[in-house]
């Protein structure tokens, strides 16, 4: 991540993004602008963050290694939410990675030196509260989408969710354990969407071809 020094930028980033408003104290004296390009790491996998972030702007995704090796995909975060909020509540458990789906820009408070103000603020604790309680009903819809609706509507959600500039190049094994299918299933859907125009195939990701087309099918999930 990049730390962004211009204090006009931060200063609009702060103002904008009712950053303010989370805390019943002012914190702007002490944040921290950061960026993060695609791909880049907001939380590193196992080493506890230094800063609670207020993402403004951008997407990113939760993953963790399984004790096989394997990666598994958690959930996905849209600005504006709170980033190491969970690492904030406790000292002990496993930190997840948290990666850049498209450039971020991130408002940073240190926990070391805001860990205790935080953790006794009724304001921020009431946010947070309305933060996890988000987080948790749309898992539980996410899973119940899953059960109820068609891998052509839950693929195209899902390529949307996760694309780049019209690029998809999530790695098939990732999507498969996410949405619960085979490896076998998710690649018969994609070819279908490549022999229907939505998606061109380049080497080893997708171009979307036809966003529309893909919004329809996402559309019909409710």
């Amino acid at each position: 991540m990049k730390l962004i020094k211009n204090t006009e930028i931060k200063k609009k980033i702060i103002e904008d993004s009712g950053f303010k408003s989370q805390f019943s104290f002012d914190p702007v004296s002490d944040t921290e602008l950061f960026s993060a390009e695609a791909g880049e790491y907001i939380i590193t996998e196992g080493v506890r963050p230094q800063y609670l972030y207020y993402m403004c702007s951008g997407r990113a995704k939760l993953y963790m290694t399984l004790s096989n090796g394997k990666i598994a995909l958690i959930d996905f975060f849209t600005a504006p939410c709170f980033i190491g909020e969970m690492e904030l509540l406790t000292d002990t458990g496993e930190v997840r990675a948290v990666q850049a789906i498209e450039k971020c820009m991130c408002l940073a408070l240190p926990l070391k030196r805001y860990r205790e103000r935080l953790l006794k603020d009724s304001c921020f604790l009431l946010n947070l509260c309305r933060l996890l309680g988000n987080k948790n009903c749309r898992n539980i819809i996410s899973f119940t989408r899953n059960q109820a609706f068609p891998l052509a509507n839950r693929l195209a959600s899902f390529i949307l969710l996760t694309e780049e500039d019209g690029i998809y190049h999530e790695k098939h094994t990732l999507t498969a354990e996410y949405l619960g299918i085979s490896y076998r299933h998710l690649l018969f859907v994609l070819a279908d969407f490549t022999d229907k125009g939505y998606l061109a195939k380049d080497k080893r990701r997708y171009v979307i071809c036809n966003r529309a087309a893909l919004e329809k099918l996402a559309g019909e999930i409710k």
